[in-house]
């Protein structure tokens, strides 16, 4: 399962007003690249695909392919702010290392 904490929810609603995406998912994919080995990635789409795993939570509509899906069960997405930015936060549970500036991982 896949979770997303209130704060990420409220993001993902503002940006998908601000873009006229009201309706669409969110895709949660893991893709090959960076310097740990894989990398998220997330954005809007209109529909799963027959294969996705579909979970809601707080009113998100999140789809995952079967093979992202087997790196990702039992994340949650959270939204931090900070110093050095802001965007989405991955607690993976899968996850052995990141590399030094954490936009890839490895398991």
């Amino acid at each position: 399962m896949i979770t997303i904490t209130q704060k990420a929810a409220e993001k993902v609603m503002e940006i998908a007003t601000a873009e006229e995406l009201l309706g669409q998912g969110l895709r949660l994919r893991v893709v090959g690249g960076g310097c740990a080995g894989f990398s998220y990635d997330l954005y809007f789409e209109d529909k799963p695909t027959e294969f996705d795993e579909e979970f809601e939570d707080r009113g998100v509509k999140l789809y995952i392919d079967p093979l992202s899906f087997q790196y990702l069960d039992g994340t949650e997405i959270d939204y931090v702010e900070g110093l050095h930015g802001s965007g989405f936060k991955f607690s993976n549970p899968s996850v052995k290392s990141t590399c030094g500036c954490g936009s890839s991982f490895s398991v």
